[in-house]
């Protein structure tokens, strides 16, 4: 890949992040359900009552404990407790971002110029991730398969390694690279479970080769699709097809996604890096 294709960053704001990063730090400070973490605040604990918080519960029935005189000489205690006064805890941690791209790799995105422009744009948004310490992954797909070309990894050198040995030509297996996708990411939450996924991908959505023999190509990427978005992924679809030459295809495939989608206007890396840091700012 030339190094002129790249240009400066600027801090890329993600839809990964719950709360506003203040301070410098390797990860994003994010909600947990688990009982590790900094204890922040209360809510009504309901059904959930693992991780009560004392404090807020004793708080909660404090303006009762006049009008409960009668349950505290039947039980002995000096305090009564019902269960609508329960408090849990709400806990936030630093928790992993995740930025996957999965790559179109096929003849219908071969142009030469064009590919230039798609890795241009991954190669900064890659850098802007690892000043962020985000970890950041790669699937290229392509003829009859999907391929993991850079496992989720903080390193910028495996990643341009990874770029300039994109193989180019062939089918679009679009099933496959999203399961792919889906899969990766199921694994990282395993081992992260407070993993904060994102998929970037750019394709035109024009899918040729399924899985299975059972869908159409084009049936098999929706039902992948809306597998994702039950799992509740965020996605952000690039429209790397050509306006003059565009049939709607990607746009339906990021419904399916839950997720926007966004054409490229003119070929241009810098255009890519726009759009997706537009949807960024915006969550």
């Amino acid at each position: 890949m030339n190094p002129a294709q790249e240009f400066q960053t600027r801090k890329l704001n993600t839809q990964l992040d719950q709360m506003t990063r203040r301070q410098a730090g390797r990860r994003s400070t994010t909600v947990t359900d688990r009982k590790r973490g900094r204890y922040i605040r209360a809510v009504p604990a309901g059904s959930q009552v693992n991780d009560i918080a004392f404090d807020a519960t004793i708080r909660a029935a404090a303006p009762y404990q006049i009008e409960r005189e009668e349950q505290k000489r039947a039980s002995g205690m000096a305090y009564a407790l019902r269960r609508t006064d329960l408090q849990r805890k709400i806990r936030v941690k630093k928790a992993a971002n995740l930025i996957l791209f999965a790559v179109d790799a096929s003849w219908s995105m071969a142009v030469s110029e064009r590919m230039q422009a798609t890795k241009g744009a991954i190669m900064s948004l890659l850098t802007d991730a690892y000043q962020r310490r985000d970890r950041v992954g790669l699937i290229v797909f392509q003829k009859d398969r999907a391929s993991l070309v850079l496992p989720p990894t903080s390193s910028v050198t495996l990643a341009k390694t990874a770029l300039v040995d994109i193989p180019v030509g062939g089918k679009t297996p679009l099933s496959a690279g999203l399961l792919l996708a889906y899969e990766t990411i199921q694994r990282e939450k395993t081992v992260h479970p407070d993993v904060m996924p994102l998929i970037i991908l750019l394709t035109d959505g024009a899918g040729n080769v399924s899985v299975s023999n059972t869908l159409s190509p084009q049936e098999e990427a929706h039902a992948i699709a809306r597998l994702i978005k039950e799992a509740d992924i965020r996605t952000v679809t690039i429209n790397m097809e050509h306006i003059a030459f565009d049939q709607g295809l990607a746009k339906r495939l990021a419904e399916h996604l839950g997720g926007p989608c966004y054409a490229l206007a003119q070929i241009r890396a810098e255009n890519l890096l726009a759009t997706v840091r537009q949807e960024m700012d915006q969550r």
